[in-house]
């Protein structure tokens, strides 16, 4: 839960008090951790998810409408903004079909088989979090933060890495490069400021 949250992205924005998000994420995370600092602190007004996690502030908010939530399967999710990283509209679905996840979106029978038409997404802004960056932004992640990172890098117009340690150019493999740097708009190192 809150694995590939750039932490102190994520507190600059809640000191700022930028209100009205959309966040688009995995997880919801746990109270006080990850993006879950956003929800706790009243700035999100959308949350598209494939999974809500231990947020009771989250689950209230949801509850009494203070936040619109949008949950989609992880696949589902992830595909969604694959496509919307690629230029893809959309694409076709069995998953949810005959669901709640099925209510109001378009369907297509295609020998026999009934399939969700799911919309692309795509973002404004990303922030992401990355084991490694070299100084141009190429990016390296660790574990489970290399699951959503690298398609949200994609799909978004302006990309924020933050790097648990900044590397000079050179220091990685090209097949150790997970998101390349024509992805990246600024990258911040989480002990030496920003580049």
């Amino acid at each position: 839960m809150g694995v590939g949250a750039p932490s102190m992205i994520i507190d600059e924005i809640v000191r700022q008090g930028i209100k009205n998000l959309c966040l688009i994420t995995s997880d919801t995370a746990s109270p006080n951790r990850g993006v879950g600092k956003l929800i706790d602190n009243g700035l999100v007004r959308k949350v598209v998810a494939s999974h809500i996690g231990t947020n009771s502030v989250t689950q209230e908010l949801m509850m009494n409408g203070s936040i619109e939530v949008e949950l989609f399967p992880q696949g589902t999710l992830a595909e969604k903004i694959r496509s919307g990283g690629s230029g893809i509209a959309g694409f076709l679905v069995r998953t949810g079909t005959g669901t709640l996840v099925a209510e109001g979106k378009d369907t297509l029978n295609i020998d026999g088989i009934e399939y969700l038409l799911e919309k692309s997404i795509t973002a404004d802004h990303s922030i992401l979090f990355s084991e490694q960056a070299d100084v141009i932004g190429n990016l390296k992640y660790r574990l489970a933060a290399g699951n959503f990172n690298p398609v949200m890098a994609m799909a978004s117009k302006n990309v924020i890495a933050e790097a648990r340690e900044i590397v000079p150019l050179g220091s990685f493999d090209p097949d150790e490069i997970h998101t390349p740097s024509c992805f990246i708009d600024s990258v911040v190192s989480g002990t030496r400021g920003s580049l």
